[in-house]
This record gives C-alpha cells, sequence and structure tokens, in this order.
C-alpha cells in the first residue's frame, strides 16, 4: 500500500536503481519444492540449497509476502532465536555456515488472491483450477526465495492433491514419477535439468482436458506438445497448436534453436493478467491468444494466436535458456523475442502488411509513451514497481532496436551473433551489453553507440531536407536529428539513426544510388547511417528533380518530418515498390489533409490528391493485393492524429478525421463500392489462407467506407451479412457498422442476437463490450456506465475490464475526454475498486490518462482534477500510486 507521512500526504516511493545492482550474496542451487494444493489453502515446503558467494557469510535475505510460516529449519533444526527476522517483505537468517540447506512451509491462500500473482484460483471454486503467476515478482507469494532473475537453480516439484477435485497436476520440467496417496488423493513429480529463475516458475492443477501431438526436433529429441484446456473450450485448440509446429520448425531454421525438454505443456487460461508467460516447459496463457475457432475468432485473432504463441514458445532461448540478469535487463528477452516473432508473422504472412501492423502498434501506443509524462527508456535507470513497465517501450521498441542492430551487421553476421550470445551466455543471466557484444564480435563492429538507445527516452525527431543541383546533376540530401526533453532527461544526444532510402524519376523508375567519392552506383536501394546531429550526403549523376522514399521499411524509431508537396507523397503511393513505403505516402497526405480539414480547409489540394491517387488505385484491375489496399483505405488512427498536435480537443480531432473518411467515401463513389464489395464475396472460411483473409479485409473496408457513401443500402447489406456470415470476421465488421451506423432499433437489435448467439463465449463477450465502447456518441458515458452494471461484468477478470473500459478509455476518446469531466470520473471511480482487488491491471488502465496534459485547458483541468482526487486516496497500490506519481509530474 502506498505510504503517507504524519500529514496524510504521499511519501516517496522507494525507487530500484539500475547502478545500485550487486550480483547475489547466495547461490541456490537447487530447490525442493512440495505443494498439498487445497482451494482455500495451500501449503507450501521449501529446500533450498545455498552457498555463500564470500567465505563470510552475509546473512541470508528470503522475499515473501502475504505467506503464513508455518516451520523454518537450517540444516534440519529450528534456527536459535534472534538468529532470524520475519517482516511483511520477507525473512532474514544471519549466522549461517557458508553452505547449508534452508527448509520453510508457509501457508498461502488461493481463493483470496484476487491480483493474480503467486498461486491463485481460476474460475469457480466448483468447477475452476489453481494456477501461478510468477513474472516479475510473483514467486515471493508462494514461498520464501531470494526472487530476482539472476539467481538461477534447479527445480524439482512434488503436487499433491485430491485425485477427484484436481486430476491434472502440471509443473515446469520433465515428468519425474506420479502416483496415488491414501484418501482419494495422488501426487505428480517434475524434474528441470535447466537452471532457471524463480520467475519461471509455474504449477497447474484443475480438471483440464487436452490435445496431443508427437514432435521431433530437428537434433532428433522425441517431444510430447501438449495444449490444456477447460473441457468446453478444448475443441477451440487446433489451430494453436499447429502454430506451435510452425513456429518450432522456424525456429530451428533461421535460429539453430532446438527445444529441450521431454514435454511442452501450454494451458488456457480466462483469467490472467497478461497475454502469456513463457514458463519454463509449461507455458501459461490468456484464453484470448490460445482459443480459436472461425465462429468465435477474426483473422486478426487468428494471427494473434498465432504471434503469441511463437513468441512464448521462442523465449525458451531468448529469456529462458539466457535470462535476464536484472528487471533493467526486461526488454534483452521481450524486446529481442518480439523481433523474433514479428520476422516469423512477416514469413507465415505478409512482409509488408506486417510491417504496416508493426509500425501502426508502435506509433498508437508507443510514440505517445515516449512523449508523455510516462516516457521512460527501453532500459530504464530506476523503478518503483516493475510491473508498471511492461510497457510498448521495452517490448515494441525494444523490438525496433534489434531490428536496427540486424540491419545494421546483415543476417548472416545477426545469425553468428546470436549463436555465440545463446553459446556464452547459456543457463545464465545476461545483459543488454552481452548481447551488443556478441553481435559485434560476430559482425567485427563496434556496436556501442546503440547503447545509447537503450538509455534515453524519447522519439528522435528526424528532419529530410533535399534540393536537386541540376548544374552539377547532383541531389543533394541533408538529415539532422534532435530528440525532445522527457521527464528527467532534459538534454539528448545524438542516436545512430539508419535510413534506407531510394530516389524515384518522375515516371516511377527507381534511379540507381552513387555517392560522392563513389566510383559506381551500387544498387537502388542503400542505407545511411546518421551519426551525429545533422549531417549531409550528395547523389551524383542525377539529371532532374527527383521523389525520396526515406526511412524505408521503418529503417529507425524515429518521427519523419521531409515535407514532400502532395504530388510526390502520391507518386510514391503510386509506385513504391515497397509496401510499407507506399502506404507510408498514403498516411503523410492523409495526415496533411486532415490538418487542412481541422483548420477548416473543405477543398485542399492534399485532399484531393489523397482521394484521386486511392480512386485510381481502387480502381485499379492490377493492384492485386487485397489487404494492401486495405490498409491504405484507411486514414491515420486517433491516436497517431492527437500526436500531431501541440494540445488538442478530441471532439475537433474526430470530426475532422470524421470529415476525411466521408470525402474518400464520396471520391470513390457508391456504385463502385458497392460493386466491389460484391465482388470481393466468399464462401472461403480458411483461417489460413492469406488470400481470403485479405478478401474479408478490403470487404470489411468497403462496406465501412459505403455506409458513409450509401447509408440505407451499406445498412441492408451489413444486417443480411450479419445474419448469414460464415466467420467471425465477417459477422463482427457488420456489427460494427450496424452499431455505429444503424438506428437505434436496429443497433439494439444487433447487439442483444449477437450476445445471445454468444452467451457462453467469454472472449466474443468480450467483444460485445467493446464494440459498445468504442463508439463515439453523445451517451456514450452513459452507456459504458450502464454496462458496468450488466450481470456479465466483473472487475475480477482482466480481459472484460480491458474490453469495456479499457476500449472506452483508449479508444473513444470523445467520450473519454467529454468535456463535462464525466468520462474521467467514471474511470477514476472503477480504477479506485479495480485497485483493491488487482493492482496490476489498474495500473495498466491508468495510462489511459497520458497526454492528458496536451489537452485544451478545460479538459485538461478536468483530467487534473479527477487524477489528484485518485492520488489522494487512501490505501493505492505502490503500482497505481506510481503511475498516478509519474503522470501527474509530467
Amino acid at each position: 500500500m502506498q505510504q503517507r507521512d504524519a500529514d496524510g500526504a504521499p511519501t516517496p516511493q522507494h525507487k530500484t536503481r539500475l547502478d545500485d545492482y550487486r550480483v547475489p550474496d547466495w547461490r541456490v542451487d537447487t530447490v525442493e519444492l512440495a505443494f498439498d494444493l487445497e482451494i482455500t489453502q495451500t501449503e507450501v515446503h521449501a529446500r533450498l540449497a545455498l552457498e555463500a558467494a564470500g567465505d563470510a557469510p552475509p546473512p541470508l535475505r528470503l522475499d515473501g509476502e502475504d505467506l503464513e510460516l508455518l516451520e523454518l529449519r537450517v540444516d534440519g533444526r529450528a534456527p536459535p532465536a534472534g538468529s532470524w527476522r520475519q517482516d511483511a517483505q520477507g525473512l532474514t537468517l544471519s549466522a549461517l555456515p557458508r553452505r547449508c540447506v534452508v527448509e520453510t512451509r508457509v501457508r498461502i491462500r488461493p481463493e483470496a488472491n484476487t491480483a493474480l500473482e503467486g498461486l491463485y484460483l481460476s474460475g469457480s471454486r466448483e468447477n475452476g483450477f489453481l494456477l501461478t503467476q510468477c513474472e516479475a515478482e510473483g514467486f515471493r507469494r508462494i514461498t520464501f526465495f531470494p526472487d530476482r532473475p539472476d539467481v538461477l537453480a534447479r527445480y524439482t516439484v512434488e503436487l499433491r492433491a485430491d485425485a477427484g477435485r484436481f486430476p491434472v497436476l502440471l509443473a515446469g520440467g520433465n515428468p519425474a514419477g506420479s502416483g496415488a496417496l491414501p484418501g482419494g488423493r495422488h501426487f505428480a513429480r517434475f524434474a528441470d535439468p535447466h537452471p532457471r529463475p524463480s520467475y519461471l516458475f509455474a504449477l497447474v492443477a484443475g480438471k483440464l482436458e487436452r490435445i496431443t501431438r508427437g514432435y521431433t526436433t530437428a537434433a532428433g529429441r522425441a517431444v510430447q506438445l501438449n495444449l490444456w484446456a477447460e473441457p468446453q473450450s478444448i475443441g477451440q485448440c487446433g489451430y494453436a497448436l499447429d502454430a506451435l509446429e510452425r513456429a518450432m520448425r522456424w525456429d530451428e531454421r533461421v535460429y539453430g534453436r532446438n527445444y529441450d525438454l521431454d514435454v511442452f505443456h501450454i494451458v488456457a487460461t480466462q483469467d490472467f493478467n497478461m497475454g502469456a508467460m513463457e514458463n519454463k516447459g509449461l507455458n501459461i496463457f490468456n484464453a484470448k491468444y490460445l482459443l480459436a475457432d472461425t465462429d468465435t475468432t477474426t483473422d486478426e485473432g487468428f494471427r494473434a494466436v498465432e504471434a503469441v504463441v511463437a513468441h512464448e514458445y521462442f523465449h525458451n532461448w531468448s529469456g529462458n535458456r539466457v535470462t535476464c540478469r536484472d528487471w533493467f535487463q526486461l526488454s534483452l528477452k521481450e524486446g529481442f523475442t518480439v523481433f523474433r516473432e514479428q520476422s516469423f508473422s512477416a514469413d507465415m504472412h505478409s512482409p509488408a502488411l506486417k510491417r504496416i501492423e508493426d509500425v501502426s502498434v508502435l506509433r498508437r501506443a508507443q510514440f505517445p509513451e515516449d512523449a508523455g509524462p510516462l516516457a521512460h527508456p527501453v532500459r530504464p535507470s530506476e523503478y518503483a514497481a516493475i510491473d508498471n513497465f511492461y510497457t510498448a517501450t521495452v517490448y515494441e521498441k525494444g523490438a525496433e532496436l534489434i531490428r536496427m542492430l540486424a540491419a545494421r551487421i546483415g543476417p548472416e553476421a545477426f545469425r553468428r551473433g546470436t549463436d555465440l550470445y545463446f553459446a556464452r551466455h547459456d543457463g545464465g543471466a545476461a545483459t543488454v551489453e552481452d548481447l551488443l557484444a556478441a553481435l559485434g564480435e560476430a559482425a567485427g563492429a563496434d556496436l556501442s553507440p546503440y547503447l545509447a538507445w537503450y538509455a534515453q527516452a524519447g522519439t528522435p525527431h528526424l528532419s529530410a531536407r533535399c534540393h536537386h543541383e541540376p548544374g552539377k546533376r547532383r541531389y543533394v540530401l541533408r538529415l539532422a536529428q534532435h530528440t525532445p526533453p522527457t521527464p528527467g532527461q532534459p538534454r539528448k544526444q545524438p542516436l545512430p539513426v539508419a535510413v534506407r532510402l531510394a530516389l524515384f524519376a518522375r515516371d516511377g523508375r527507381m534511379l540507381p544510388l552513387r555517392l560522392t567519392g563513389e566510383t559506381a552506383a551500387t544498387a537502388c536501394e542503400r542505407v545511411l547511417e546518421l551519426r551525429d546531429a545533422a549531417a549531409e550526403w550528395v547523389f551524383e549523376d542525377i539529371d532532374a528533380p527527383v521523389v525520396p522514399s526515406l526511412l524505408r521499411g521503418f529503417s529507425a524509431p524515429v518521427r519523419l518530418d521531409c515535407a514532400l508537396p502532395p504530388e510526390d507523397l502520391a507518386l510514391l503511393l503510386r509506385h513504391d515498390p515497397d509496401g510499407f513505403n507506399r502506404w507510408e505516402a498514403g498516411q503523410h497526405l492523409a495526415l496533411d489533409a486532415w490538418r487542412a480539414l481541422l483548420e477548416g480547409a473543405t477543398h485542399h489540394p492534399v485532399q484531393a490528391a489523397w482521394t484521386t491517387t486511392l480512386a485510381a488505385l481502387f480502381e485499379d484491375r492490377g493492384f492485386t493485393d487485397p489487404a494492401l489496399l486495405a490498409e491504405l483505405l484507411t486514414p491515420p488512427a486517433i491516436a497517431e492524429l492527437e500526436a500531431a498536435l501541440e494540445s488538442f480537443d478530441p471532439d475537433a480531432v474526430l470530426a475532422a478525421r470524421e470529415a476525411l473518411e466521408d470525402a474518400l467515401a464520396q471520391a470513390l463513389g457508391a456504385p463502385a463500392l458497392a460493386a466491389r464489395r460484391a465482388a470481393l464475396r466468399t464462401d472461403s472460411g480458411s483461417v489460413q489462407d492469406a488470400a481470403a483473409q485479405g478478401r474479408r479485409r478490403l470487404r470489411r473496408r468497403v462496406l465501412e467506407l459505403w455506409a458513409r457513401a450509401d447509408r440505407t443500402a451499406a445498412l441492408a447489406a451489413a444486417a443480411a451479412q450479419f445474419e448469414t456470415a460464415p466467420t467471425m470476421s465477417e459477422r463482427l465488421a457488420a456489427l460494427r457498422v450496424l452499431v455505429r451506423h444503424g438506428a437505434p432499433t436496429q443497433r439494439a437489435a444487433a447487439l442483444a442476437a449477437f450476445r445471445a448467439r454468444h452467451a457462453q463465449q467469454p472472449l466474443v463477450l468480450d467483444t460485445w463490450f467493446a464494440v459498445q465502447a468504442e463508439t463515439p456518441a453523445a451517451d456514450a458515458v452513459e452507456t459504458v456506465r450502464a454496462l458496468l452494471d450488466d450481470a456479465a461484468f466483473t472487475l475480477r477478470n482482466p480481459n472484460r475490464v480491458h474490453a469495456l473500459l479499457g476500449t472506452f478509455a483508449r479508444q473513444n476518446r470523445t467520450a473519454f475526454h467529454r468535456a463535462d469531466g464525466a468520462g474521467h470520473a467514471l474511470l477514476v471511480d472503477q480504477l479506485h475498486a479495480l485497485d483493491a482487488l488487482n493492482p496490476q491491471t489498474a495500473a495498466r488502465l491508468a495510462t489511459a490518462f497520458n497526454g492528458w496534459s496536451r489537452l485544451e485547458p478545460a479538459r485538461r483541468a478536468q483530467a487534473r482534477r479527477h487524477l489528484e482526487a485518485l492520488a489522494g486516496r487512501s490505501g493505492l497500490s505502490a503500482n497505481l500510486a506510481d503511475i498516478l506519481q509519474r503522470t501527474l509530474a509530467g
């Protein structure tokens, strides 16, 4: 809980600092755990074989929270009085021999654990099951232990429970025995031959069913793959099992990494704070990222399942076999693994579309984080609550840094470098410096300048200015960078920025590139590295003005200001073979057109350039990528538009975007939209058919635009599609159009039908809540308030909380930031109630206030008033208090 001084004011929170890191005083060689499992209370016996790092053993500190200590023994005997003490955060033992065995027996209460950290109950007392979540600091809620990632040990685990209530017993590692016990109980034993940190501990116990498959690794190891779920959900696990096998084969081929145990378990739960957890040999998944079938899962949902299954599997090496030395190195495992996951997904589907999706997420989530009061480096220098640093900066920006490093040294050197990194640190805990050292050694390059990216918060702004010198047949490109101040970092240094570029002639041809001093052009695309605040490059043999295509493939996580005129952006939108940069040109055009609308210009030339070019592409039957066309027809998201303004009025931002969408719909025309939608009709429900997914993606976008061009006809078509859709993608697309554009009775009928059909499917019911929460309307706050009272809503389930409250605050900005402050008041009230149950989820939800200080003055005052009122309440968790303090300080 948040500490307060004698006057009731919050006291500064304790900070853990990177500079204070010290190697552990004690090593743990082996851990033996025995659990007597029950729902209301569970007893845990732990036996730790320890060795002090030096000859004069210091006191041993064991972390432990919410544990009832029943027994403590050192080398088989009770320790002398005065040689140990217990406080709210753990145990301290003094006067220990250099080598010793410490045993504890504790009692914990899974059913009462609503924070979903440590051991807890998922589902009801009658039919639910027990499971654990230990990252980052949940193991200390299970037993006393030096709960830090650089303490690695080999674990043996025995689970004992009632055989009828808990027929399935699982833990990480290989099976090491099982059998019956007196009184209708049974046991199962597991041993992991690989040392691991405590945050990777896991167990599951309950009534579960499985699908299973044999797999043989490239190294010849036979592995049993098991996916577990509750009986009513087991039929939705097949796609995830296929995805797991694809990921294992890909990792063997691309990184040379083979699985290293005899079994691999994945378990689905409806109650989970995160997306999934890579526990060694026993992954635990939020059901949202494991269960999938065509009736309940969209195409995007299928791709998310595949990506998350791959991500957690890839952690077996980038996170488990080589873990992070301390939590400041979190991006070492997460950023690296996100990059591996993104590369896998690109190989499984379309690289261009995957890049567009990943950069869109970065701009919607990470760029605003970098620009607000919660900005922090990829490797923070300090934290008050580590759970609050599982952020887009650590994950997505961290992945972009790995991508830059991979591009900098090339694919062959990158593979040699990762092989060296895994070999050098296998079974240990590493740092960012260790990874860069291995990559640099393999490439014969000094990569230390890239460490500045890990230490410096904020998004660099890259400006490009260029001109043609006809008399000299030269083209001059000048690049300059600066990074705005962020909390605690008022001054920034230049960073190494990789800029992949091409130059286009006016007829759409890419030109060969030769820099001054080079004897011949080598390619039509190349990478420049900006190392200083500014630099200039001169390209020779350029006879006429050209159009630059910069930052191709989004080669660095920066904001680019190139100031290209509309006709140049239109040329790139028509001709650039780089799918990402083609989309990027359209996004810049749309952003410029939106700015013009925001300033009151309804028929600006840039709007005409955008709509005319897109209309031509829409009619071009030679454009054969429907998924890419759907993305080209979609303007920037609200979060990106807000980020383009120093101060913003959410109503004005949305109104200008709506006008932009209307202008595009009118330019395409209702007849053309109706005809294209009819031509895209497909009966294919195959989730692995990329062509069918692409058609569905474009068909959804066409329906959305058609509803703006001919509301009556489009709504009739949407109603028919809603009734007969063979897939969730098509049914949900129709529902959103009906809710957004339909009359109140039509909207209510569609929502009622959707709920009735999916009432017993929790993940789809989450979507039902989200569709209503995301819809902008004058009474949106009242709608969300009413949904809080719905019998299906609960603050105890993170998925349901994010579906309703998270969607409302992050995606319905006009309602959340409503001028009267009602949206802020609603969220603040729910945050206070949620914090008492689940601090992690409350803290993550509170980050929706990021950027409040850039609201127009009246709304800004409302936001501050509600944030200060919440921060002033007593009993806040450390997680929520940390977010509020940093948000208000910004």
